[in-house]
């Protein structure tokens, strides 16, 4: 199945965008993130996380609340078929980041058992580079979040949030905790 391509990102740093902070704020306070399952100590958001070494996609994700996951973006299919998995045994939601591209094949492959493909409208987001730790403008996509939920059945429903709302409701957290 065909996955994202078209990044202009060196070899060894393309895997590695962090969430920006405001952005993931925002969807813990919706979900309450424990676990962020495709991390490392660089770039996790989360207390618990799973690291290239732990390998995310052979382990189980153990977890005391929702999962987040901003998967390596050079390769989708098997998060998305981890996902699924992991929702039925964790009984635990699960929320992936990924590339707002309806064509590809990992796209299919999700609206067979995701819940909830939630559009994020009105820009595209500045994720955090590895390398410097600064903000990067110019992602050439969009992005949208799979949704599974581990009580309902596959909606497989599709609904959209504004992009800038997500990063104000995520800076008014930091304000909170500055």
């Amino acid at each position: 199945m065909s996955d994202f391509g078209g990044s202009n990102t060196p070899p060894e740093l393309k895997d590695l965008w962090q969430t920006p902070l405001p952005l993931f704020l925002a969807l813990d306070l919706e979900f309450g993130f424990y676990l962020d399952a495709a991390a490392d100590t660089q770039n996790t958001l989360c207390a618990h996380y799973l690291t290239e070494r732990d390998n995310a996609l052979e382990c189980d994700w153990v977890s005391h609340g929702a999962i987040f996951c901003n998967p390596p973006y050079s390769k989708i299919s098997p998060w998305i078929e981890k996902a699924a998995i992991e929702c039925r045994k964790q009984l635990q939601p699960i929320v992936i980041l990924v590339p707002s591209d309806t064509s590809v094949g990992w796209f299919k492959l999700a609206m067979e058992t995701v819940d909830e493909v939630r559009l994020i409208t009105g820009g595209r987001i500045s994720f955090i580079n590895a390398e410097t730790q600064k903000t990067v403008n110019g992602n050439n996509k969009g992005s949208l979040l799979l949704i599974w939920r581990p009580f309902t059945r596959s909606r497989r429903i599709i609904t959209t949030i504004e992009r800038d709302y997500l990063i104000n409701v995520g800076n008014n957290e930091i304000r909170k905790i500055a």
